[in-house]
């Protein structure tokens, strides 16, 4: 009870204390005190438990939650928020902080902090690095906007840059943040602007509070206050608080909380909503024993599989404390926006140590107990430092070192706790280390760069016996840590991501001593997770190799900074490469102990090696000393370090051989993996070689690799290189032996295996004298290996930008280079509606293709192969693919080049040759011959170029062209290699390499003219070898023209004979042929012109006594599940079309509307404003009526069967009557069935006029209305009506349908119904009929509102599916009374026809204005049909009918558009002479305004008039036109058929109307005048023209969707800013907006949930029932990604209209190119959305894409 008390007592209290309180007042008693301090405390003490946390929580409405925290902000802001303002100030608080901004000078830093999903821009032209950003407003006003930038969504908590000029290279400043010149100069305290007073009342303040905050949030107790803050009566009353954690689901929380406080699941669900949002929420309030329950129920449920959740018992004086601690923290944040010296005053206050004996300041005290503190504090103080320290330079850099100082204790906590990055306070770092001058001074004085390094270490202690990091046995637990401690590399990243352009000597050191930290650490990766081959029987368990790679991923770009670091200065570097090689030396030192030393020879030269097998022993892939090494031997080169200083560098001690081993052991690995001796090794070895090659790693893995080996070979005898290789690759005694033959008796080795190892070592060598695009190996630059790059990836095929970007590194900036070079070797094609933009490589840059691209993957290598051949064949060169020329070596790898040309590749060349020579057994392959080829070429390149070099008198060294003209050596004994190559140019066998032969003895014959002609002068020898060339090559020409013109000849022989034979096949079956076209033209319903060219255009009417029918054609259609064909016929059986019924709200123009309940609402009076539609449409197949059951019923079955397996959707939903189309798997909910072709009517029959017409109805509906009464009272009242002669009310009309046929109208009807209203299936309720007519007028006004828009002619461009469709459903519409009781429909007959001509009998008939004219016409129409059934006079009047119905309803209509339109604008002066449609249209609007006595404003002209009801009516009479033509089956006018102006002539005569409608009102005036009385006297039109009510206008304007901005960041922004409505203020993780009415919608969150038809739906689902009828498009804001949703299972995703600049979407905003709006896209989509398309593309989606069907559309 006492809590109860607590309840009402506290706030009715406060009330009256708020009255007496005086801020003022109390601020000065404060001031006149002796201790401050004690005074604030116990003022606190007093009122803070009674303002804050005074009662139960939840459980109320969130309305009265809502005014309980407004309550609780003013009492905050009022009772102790205000005494401090006053205190500090010394005045009133509003007018003392304008002052005091009045009088700032604000600091050039912008420090905005970015919100959740808010854009950030980063230059990528201009940033320092990735992490320098700009917010909207200042990106807009700088000069950033027009270079390269990257547009992100920020994750929260970072802030914006401007003004910083460390962050940027150039434009630091926007407009709004240019410092002044007066500012710039003074570097004076901010302290100095202040009055000395105000400072001294704001360090006691500030130091008050802020200690105040820091016991609060840092207090360890639940239930005890720090001294001076207890409260004066401490009562019972205690909280049950939940913390969040990350490792237990929502789920479970929601579970746990019903069970352990008993609360509802929507409480539940926002009790965890607000958990995961604050870090904590208290989940019970009453005496410690209510809450301890409590408690000890949600850790039993939560402690089973992991930890239990966090839960503690808090006193509420506690609790209060707390939120008002952090309050006040957000205070001090609001304070100091007024002022620098207030700032700087925080900044002091915070970083001071607090006594002697404590050395930690309170800045210190709270990011020591960050990891124990809930999200929501941490938010709050981060916020705080962030406005503080980091804002303020001069302090900044003391919190730096503060930070640095405890940076190993603070990323300890950071890994123990489970919370993300950036909830934590080492997410700060970012803000320091990457301020280039304040990393460096904390990398001297502080050591960082070890400490970072070396805390990382320290986490990673699982290490094998040799102190190598083991993954494969992690925990859980251990795999959990690792995550968390790779945020460490992040750091290092920061530290080192700009090189320094001055070293200091401190700075060198403490460099190399992080180096030596990195080298320590690279040793425990060295040789991590060896693999040994499996052999017998496959690997049993997967090893894991995973966490290997990630690291090795995360420090790739630190590896690269590491030797951009070095680069930068040479005494680092030679420190550093001695540090290395040291490093490696203990890692190889057991490397060739206890190893057989064995002694090779071949061709002459002998090498000493050990024996090592690959096959055998333990191999790793991970070696990154040795690449590290590599790396930095290749900056030795770049920077010429090795030329100058030779003496201070190691390169005696080096061992080539050793230095080679590890890396040549690791290729021949991976070769070994390609040749398949691997394979039981799984696919962990498979994916680490793929990741090995792979972009992510390749860099600093197989490219460092490569230039290792390169490295070795140029310190080696080329020779003894090869031998070692040979070797290893397990292939020398093949190469060694005398007899090649051996090598196939050798029974062990499996030959295709061999043949592979050939190819691959081959490759190797190719890579090894090839691969020189390394800045350091050969004389390049950066960009020209970029492009190379570039060239060889389109030489594959034209490439999108993303692709591009995809296949080549990454820097540590996150940039590849792209952008510098691709315009020079790639043009840009734009994308059209679909697919994305491509760049497709100049031709002149063909030349610089190589096969034998070492990033090529064996795919990449053989399409790029045949794309090069291709193209080479279509420009008719020949399709010799020659090594392009390579740059020169740099000096250091100078040796190089004499592997080309040294004994043992010659032997290799010469022994491979000479297989193919004589080819036997399957030794050798056409891929061992083309490496070869190429190996030649290289060398023949080689020697041409130094021949051109070389100046006269110089003996050139590479003499190639001798070597392969001598013959082999003694082991052997075969012929040169040129003789060889000579036998093998014209090798049948080989025509493939023919052109590559003919290319390289092409070259031999020139080098050697250019040899003999060395000692006249070099030039002459190069244009004469270059003319020989030429000689030989228009040779070549020539003999190609003759073949191509021989293949032109040939192929048109062929062809003259197919086509001779075809015209054979035709005249011998003629008559099938003739048979065939006939049945063509009767099955295409487009088949407009009658067959009767008597009829001219004038004459052809679709309505009324003069219209000619269209029963005369037959229809034949097939079906296309039996194929059988059938002519459609009334009696016959029933053919049906697929077709697909949904609701629809495309021509709404009221989506506010509120529907009554499907039960009571009354479908027979269509709205003008068209709130809610059903649509039809059809994918045009057709079938037998029992085909299709058969098919339905298997589906059903299917199904049944399917769902007993696996629950979950499939695209459609069998229950709802769903089903694909057979043919085109198109969605389907029903069928239409055909109809045959009405008759012409009898033209003989007389033609009642309209009044007689009028009587004879009056008559047939007065018979039926007594009828009526009779059958349901069983008296006749009064008189009998007069009844028509021949009209017979008891007679029953034969169906003219067959059985089969009435059974599908049936299910059409009913399907129609059942979506319509969304109600199960009942054939006796009367609005069965009604809907099948609205389905038709609604399909019939959308395709005409299509039509219209796209300016595309009334007849003639639908497509064939659309137009089966309407006539289909216009003729059912006609007969569908058929199969209804005719009751019923005489019943709607006679109410639709009182909406025209009012009867007062009828009771609540509509006004005029509440009827959409269109839907009336074709309803009377079509239920015209069952009055006229009961005449049996024998004069068919049916047409007349028709006709009248259209004049009556067209002059309501046209009344209807007189009384809606508006008359403010005038368009422009009229002619002076009023025709006659204007004098008739001023007449008759003179007259309605007479009937509604002037509500209606005054017009003086008759044109303006006209002209508006000209436009109103011209839709109305364009949808009848098409009904018409559909029911009578009538051929359209020729004017028709083609857009453009002009055509209400012919549209009103194809409607039998006069062209000048007013005609019709004067003509049967005396008739009509008293109807248009009748119909403005209605109640409802009066009132609703005085304003009762939306009048809809005419015409009405088509939808569209809503206007996109062209620029995707104004969304980002947009999205940013808006707030979840539910859960107050709170941003929304995934705003989305409806792209139809513009609602931005909180998406797929728990929050904004909402109960539909008794089932939790997400906002978006909960939407699309309001909006769109359950069917939704919107875009989702952050993901930049279309979203469509049908009903609650069906949706999926769609590209988004907004493009980048190389034409492609960005979905997820991964890559942040900015993005801009895409016209033609989005009109595609609103086109989608306009033909009701998006069903129909959502079903595709989920047949092709099964992963779709699986996710919960409902919860987005």
């Amino acid at each position: 009870m006492a809590a109860a008390e607590s309840d009402i007592d506290p706030s009715s209290s406060i009330c009256s204390e708020f009255l007496h309180f005086d801020a003022k007042d109390t601020a000065s008693r404060w001031l006149a005190a002796a201790d401050l301090q004690q005074e604030v405390y116990s003022h606190l003490a007093s009122y803070v438990p009674r303002i804050l946390c005074v009662g139960p929580i939840g459980g109320g409405s969130s309305r009265e939650e809502q005014r309980e925290e407004q309550r609780e902000e003013l009492a905050c802001q009022l009772l102790l928020l205000a005494p401090l303002e006053w205190l500090l100030l010394g005045e009133e608080p509003a007018a003392g902080l304008a002052l005091l901004q009045e009088n700032n000078q604000p600091s050039p830093l912008c420090g905005h902090v970015f919100k959740v999903g808010e854009p950030t821009y980063s230059c990528r032209e201009c940033a320092a690095d990735p992490t320098c950003v700009l917010c909207m407003q200042c990106f807009l006003g700088s000069v950033h906007k027009e270079h390269r930038y990257r547009m992100t969504t920020s994750l929260g908590g970072g802030f914006c840059d401007c003004g910083d000029a460390e962050a940027w290279k150039k434009g630091p400043y926007c407009q709004k943040h240019t410092p002044s010149d007066s500012s710039r100069d003074t570097e004076e305290d901010p302290l100095a602007q202040l009055p000395p007073d105000l400072v001294a009342r704001a360090y006691s303040i500030f130091s008050i509070i802020l200690r105040y905050a820091v016991d609060m949030l840092t207090c360890e107790q639940e239930d005890q206050l720090p001294a001076g803050l207890e409260p004066p009566e401490r009562g019972d009353s205690y909280y049950c608080m939940l913390f969040n954690d990350e490792v237990h689901t929502y789920e479970q929380v929601i579970y746990t909380l019903q069970k352990a406080v008993n609360c509802s699941q929507k409480e539940a669900v926002s009790f965890a909503t607000t958990v995961d949002r604050d870090g904590r929420k208290s989940v019970r309030f009453g005496d410690f024993q209510f809450c301890e329950q409590a408690k000890s129920v949600i850790v039993r449920n939560t402690s089973r599989q992991s930890k239990p959740l966090r839960v503690q018992v808090m006193h509420s004086s506690v609790v209060a404390h707390q939120c008002f601690a952090l309050k006040a923290l957000s205070w001090l944040g609001q304070i100091l926006q007024y002022s620098d010296g207030l700032r700087r005053i925080l900044c002091q206050v915070g970083l001071q140590k607090q006594s002697e004996e404590e050395s930690s300041s309170l800045v210190d005290r709270l990011m020591l107990n960050d990891s124990k503190m809930w999200k929501g504090a941490r938010n709050v103080y981060h916020q705080l430092l962030m406005n503080s320290l980091l804002m303020d330079f001069k302090y900044k850099k003391v919190f730096a070192i503060q930070f640095a100082k405890m940076y190993q204790r603070l990323q300890s906590d950071y890994v123990k706790d489970d919370h993300d990055r950036e909830f934590s306070i080492t997410d700060l770092s970012v803000q320091m280390f990457t301020v280039p001058s304040l990393a460096r001074m904390l990398m001297v004085e502080e050591n960082l760069m070890t400490t970072i390094i070396r805390t990382f270490v320290d986490h990673l202690r699982h290490r094998d016996l040799q102190g190598r990091f083991q993954f494969d046995r992690y925990t859980a637990q251990q795999a959990f840590k690792f995550g968390r401690v790779q945020s460490l590399i992040g750091d290092l990243k920061y530290i080192l991501i700009s090189p320094p352009s001055q070293w200091s000597d401190q700075l060198r050191l403490k460099f190399l001593e992080g180096l030596e930290a990195f080298l320590k650490l690279l040793k425990c990766m060295q040789g991590m997770d060896p693999v040994v081959r499996q052999v017998g029987q496959h690997i049993e368990m997967e090893p894991e190799w995973e966490a290997a790679f990630t690291l090795q991923m995360k420090l790739t770009h630190i590896i690269s900074m590491i030797q951009e670091w070095c680069s930068t200065d040479e005494r680092v570097l030679i420190e550093a490469y001695k540090k290395c090689l040291s490093a490696l030396t203990e890692c190889q030192g057991g490397l060739a102990d206890g190893e057989q030393p064995i002694s090779l020879s071949l061709a002459g030269h002998c090498v000493e090696t050990f024996r090592c097998q690959v096959s055998q022993d333990k191999v790793s892939i991970h070696l990154p000393v040795c690449r590290l090494l590599a790396g930095l031997h290749v900056l030795l080169s770049r920077t010429e370090v090795a030329s100058r200083y030779p003496e201070q560098l190691p390169l005696g001690e080096l061992s080539p051989p050793l230095l080679i081993e590890l890396p040549l052991r690791c290729l021949v690995l991976c070769a070994q993996v390609h040749a398949g001796m691997w394979r039981r090794n799984g696919f962990s070895l498979i994916n680490q070689i793929y990741y090995y090659h792979n972009v992510k790693c390749r860099v600093e893995m197989f490219d460092k690799d490569i230039t290792m080996l390169q490295a070795g070979a140029s310190m080696m005898d080329p020779n003894h290189f090869l031998m070692i290789v040979l070797s290893r690759f397990e292939l020398f005694y093949i190469f060694s032996s005398a007899d090649i033959r051996k090598r196939y008796r050798e029974a062990n080795k499996d030959l295709v295996q061999q043949n592979t190892l050939i190819e691959e070592m081959l490759h190797l060598i190719i890579m090894v004298i090839g691969e020189r695009y390394v800045s350091g190996v050969g004389q390049v630059e950066s960009s020209e290996d970029v492009r190379r790059e570039i060239i060889h990836q389109l030489s594959i095929r034209p490439m999108s930008h993303s692709e591009l970007v995809k296949a080549l590194p990454e820097n540590g900036n996150k940039e590849t280079g792209v952008e510098r070079v691709i315009d020079t070797v790639a043009s840009f094609k734009k994308p059209g509606v679909t697919g994305r933009g491509l760049y497709e490589l100049r031709p002149e840059w063909n030349k610089h293709f190589n096969l034998y691209f070492h990033h090529y993957s064996r795919a990449d290598q053989s399409k790029a192969e045949e794309a090069q051949r291709k193209l080479r064949r279509q420009n008719g060169e020949d399709t010799a693919l020659p090594p392009p020329l390579p740059p020169p070596l740099c000096p250091l790898f100078g040796s190089l080049v004499n592997l080309l040309q040294c004994d043992v590749l010659l032997a290799i060349e010469g022994a491979v040759l000479q297989w193919a020579v004589e080819p036997s057994g399957g030794g050798w392959t056409e891929s061992m011959l083309q490496r070869v080829l190429h190996l030649v070429g290289l060398a023949l390149l080689e020697e041409q170029q130094q021949l051109e070099n070389c100046s006269g008198d110089e003996d050139v060294t590479f003499k190639y062209t001798c070597k392969i003209t001598r013959p082999g050596e003694a082991p052997s004994t075969s012929g040169s290699v040129l003789a060889l190559l000579e036998s093998l140019q014209n090798a049948p066998h080989l025509e493939v390499h023919k052109n590559m032969i003919t290319w390289i003895l092409k070259m031999v014959s020139s080098i050697k003219t250019m040899r003999e002609r060395t000692s006249s002068s070099s030039s002459v020898t190069i244009s004469q070898g270059g003319g020989l060339e030429e000689t030989l090559r228009d040779k070549d020409k020539a003999e190609r023209k003759r073949k191509a013109e021989m293949a032109r000849l040939r192929r048109e022989k062929i062809l003259a004979q197919m086509s001779e034979m075809q015209k054979h096949f035709i005249n011998e079956n003629k008559e099938l042929f003739q048979q065939s076209l006939e049945e063509l033209e009767a099955s295409t319903s487009t088949e407009l012109s009658p067959p009767s060219s008597a009829l001219t255009c004038a004459s052809q009417v679709c309505v009324g006594p003069r219209r000619v029918g269209g029963a005369e054609r037959r229809q034949l259609v097939t079906c296309i599940l039996c194929q059988e064909e059938q002519e459609v016929r009334g009696h016959g059986r029933a053919m049906v079309l697929a077709a697909f019924v949904q609701r629809s709200t495309v021509l709404s123009k009221n989506r506010q509307r509120s529907l009554p309940s499907s039960e009571h609402l009354d479908p027979v009076f269509m709205p003008p404003d068209l709130c809610l539609g059903t649509h039809t449409a059809s994918c045009g197949h057709i079938m037998h009526a029992t085909c299709w059951q058969r098919y339905f019923e298997a589906v059903q079955l299917k199904e049944q069967r399917r769902q007993q397996r696996l629950r979950g959707h499939t695209s459609y939903d069998v229950e709802n009557g769903e089903f694909l189309c057979p043919l085109c798997e198109c969605l389907s909910n029903t069928v239409i069935p055909l109809l045959p072709h009405t008759h012409t009517p009898d033209h003989s029959v007389d033609h009642p006029s309209l009044e007689a017409w009028l009587v004879t109805t009056n008559q047939q509906i007065e018979a039926l209305k007594s009828a009526h009464r009779r059958q349901s009272d069983g008296v006749s009242e009064g008189a009998e009506p007069a009844v028509p002669k021949g009209f017979r009310v008891d007679f029953t009309p034969q169906n003219p349908f067959s059985s089969s046929i009435s059974e599908m109208i049936t299910t059409f009807s009913l399907s129609t119904y059942k979506v319509g209203l969304k109600v199960n299936p009942n054939e006796q309720d009367a609005r069965v009929p009604v809907l099948t007519w609205a389905t038709c007028a609604y399909t019939i006004q959308s395709i005409e509102r299509l039509l219209m828009d796209e300016e595309k002619p009334l007849f003639g461009s639908l497509p064939c599916r659309q137009d089966d469709c309407l006539s289909s459903l216009t003729r059912l519409g006609s007969a569908c009374w058929t199969s209804a009781p005719l009751k019923t429909v005489h019943t709607h007959f006679i109410r639709l026809f009182s909406a025209l001509v009012p009867d007062c009998q009828v009771e609540n008939s509509p006004c005029l204005l509440d009827i959409d004219m269109f839907h009336l016409l074709v309803y009377c129409v079509l239920s015209y049909s069952s009055v006229h059934a009961l005449d049996q006079s024998g004069r068919s009047v049916m047409d007349s009918g028709h006709l009248h119905l259209l004049q009556l309803v067209t002059v309501a209509h046209l009344v209807q558009v007189l009384l809606t339109s508006t008359t403010e604008e005038v368009f422009m002066d009229q002619d002076s002479g009023g025709s006659e449609e204007e004098e008739l249209t001023w007449q008759l609007y003179c007259s309605l305004r007479k009937h509604l006595n002037s509500v209606l404003p005054e017009v003086s002209s008759g044109w303006q008039l006209w002209s508006r009801l000209k436009a109103g009516v011209l839709p109305f009479l364009r949808a009848a036109a098409l009904f018409f033509h559909y029911l009578n089956s009538a051929a359209p006018p020729t004017d028709l058929l083609v857009a453009g102006p002009g055509h209400w002539e012919a549209l009103c005569s194809y409607l039998s109307l006069p062209s000048n409608l007013l005609l019709l009102y004067r003509n049967q005036n005396t008739l009509l005048e008293p109807l248009i009385q009748r119909w403005c006297c209605h109640p409802g039109v009066r009132q609703s023209l005085q304003g009762g009510g939306v009048i809809v206008r005419f015409p009405r304007e088509s939808n569209r969707l809503i206007n996109l901005p062209e620029d995707y960041s104004i969304l980002i922004n947009q999205a940013s800013s808006f707030t979840c409505p539910r859960s107050g203020g709170d941003k929304s993780r995934a705003p989305t907006l409806c792209l139809v009415c513009g609602s931005m919608l909180c998406s797929q969150s728990y929050c904004c949930q909402t109960e539909v038809d008794g089932e939790d739906v997400g906002a978006c689902t909960a939407h699309t029932f309001t909006c769109g009828a359950g069917l939704g498009l919107f875009l989702r804001v952050r993901e930049s990604q279309v979203l469509f949703v049908a009903g609650k299972t069906k949706g999926c995703f769609y590209p988004p209209p907004y493009l980048d600049d190389y034409g492609e979407t960005d979905q997820g905003l991964k890559r942040g190119n900015p993005l801009h709006l895409c016209a033609e896209r989005y009109r595609k989509i609103e086109r989608l959305w306009r033909q009701h398309g998006i069903a129909e593309v959502i079903g595709h989606a989920q047949e092709a894409n099964q992963t779709l069907v699986a996710i919960d559309w409902q919860h987005l």
